[in-house]
């Protein structure tokens, strides 16, 4: 076993607990007028945010010194585990929809969201299976199918809720792990053939799916209805400009722009602290992405390399996800921005899964 070093990587750790106090501070301002409209508190999104920050730097300090090795025993059963939560979500009378989705367990305001947990699971098993068998991986039906269909089925059952925007992210940060370990690249475009007709076909399948696809391409053709989030998001960035309007002068947060503390809060991001802030928000990602990146690259071992990759895959899919969708790139998908979205399970979640890459950064050879 190598030693730890003394210290985790302090930059990751400034970019993260900087990303936080952007993120806590964005959805005060973003989300208060909401808040007092809805609960006559304006204080209520950002008291609930800074309680899941506490809860969520807790888990990264345990897990940043906790050996990421341990990780590996509980990889199994912490994938059942989430696979239990995931069906039983669907069950009605015990899932509760939200947005439209049956997505979340708990009661009253107070709940998790099971495919979020999925998506680190997801992550920490195929690392552990993959670094434990990797001469296979190159073997379609031995080392890539059971992968796949592990990967796939939790997709399915993401999708039954359904939340497309999740159900992506974990789909991008497990094949990036998967990747990673050395499939063959054509076997892996083989499957992007069959994975693109099968959105298609998802899309399909769903009217709502292919307005938010129509909306995307001209949202202006539908002003009112499936293309509303995407113009009030352009609306919010365009005022922005460099500058932004200042802290807490956003126009659109006044029932304008929908999930404005959630989803879209990069668009209101942009329109009070301007292209500086946004430059600034993005900048602190991409120094996550690269330290992540370089703790992946020093691992001792494959699992730990591999484990890293997925943990900044998640992040990386999610913020160009995210970021995609606010600037009218990409269709709107109903994902929130890591570290800066107001969201419990998201937030908490989060940064236990940036406390195991803290962790790996300390075993960098």
């Amino acid at each position: 076993m190598v030693k730890a070093k003394t210290a985790p990587d302090w930059w990751l750790i400034v970019a993260v607990v900087s990303l936080l106090a952007i993120g806590i501070v964005m959805v005060y301002s973003a989300g208060s007028v909401l808040a007092f409209h809805d609960y006559g508190d304006s204080y209520y999104f950002v008291k609930r945010q800074l309680l899941f920050a506490v809860l969520g730097l807790a888990a990264m300090f345990v897990t940043m010194n906790v050996d990421y090795h341990v990780w590996k025993r509980y990889a199994k059963v912490g994938l059942v585990i989430c696979f239990a939560l995931l069906i039983i979500v669907l069950i009605p009378g015990l899932g509760v929809v939200r947005g439209g989705a049956r997505s979340w367990l708990g009661i009253g305001s107070f709940g998790i969201q099971p495919s979020e947990f999925m998506k680190l699971a997801m992550v920490v098993y195929l690392s552990y299976r993959l670094s434990e068998s990797q001469q296979t991986i190159t073997n379609f039906i031995k080392g890539l199918m059971p992968a796949l269909l592990i990967m796939g089925t939790a997709f399915g059952l993401i999708m039954l809720q359904p939340d497309l925007g999740t159900g992506t992210v974990m789909v991008g940060a497990s094949l990036l792990v998967i990747y990673i370990s050395g499939a063959r690249i054509q076997h892996l475009m083989s499957l992007a053939l069959v994975g693109a007709a099968g959105f298609v076909a998802l899309i399909l399948a769903a009217p709502y799916r292919l307005l938010r696809i129509t909306a995307f391409l001209d949202p202006w053709k539908d002003p009112l209805g499936s293309g509303y989030q995407i113009i009030q998001s352009l609306y919010a960035i365009g005022p922005g400009g460099l500058t932004g309007l200042g802290f807490g002068a956003s126009r659109q947060k006044y029932s304008y722009m929908p999930e404005p503390q959630t989803d879209f809060i990069f668009a209101i991001l942009a329109e009070e602290l301007g292209f500086i802030g946004c430059t600034a928000v993005i900048i602190l990602f991409m120094i996550v992405v690269w330290r992540g990146m370089r703790a992946a690259l020093a691992a001792p071992d494959m699992f730990g390399s591999l484990l890293a990759v997925g943990i900044v895959g998640i992040v990386a899919v999610q913020v160009l996800i995210n970021v995609g969708v606010v600037i009218g790139l990409m269709p709107v998908t109903g994902i929130t921005l890591p570290l800066i979205s107001y969201g419990g399970s998201s937030l908490t979640l989060m940064l236990t899964a940036l406390g195991i890459l803290l962790n790996i950064s300390r075993y960098a050879r």
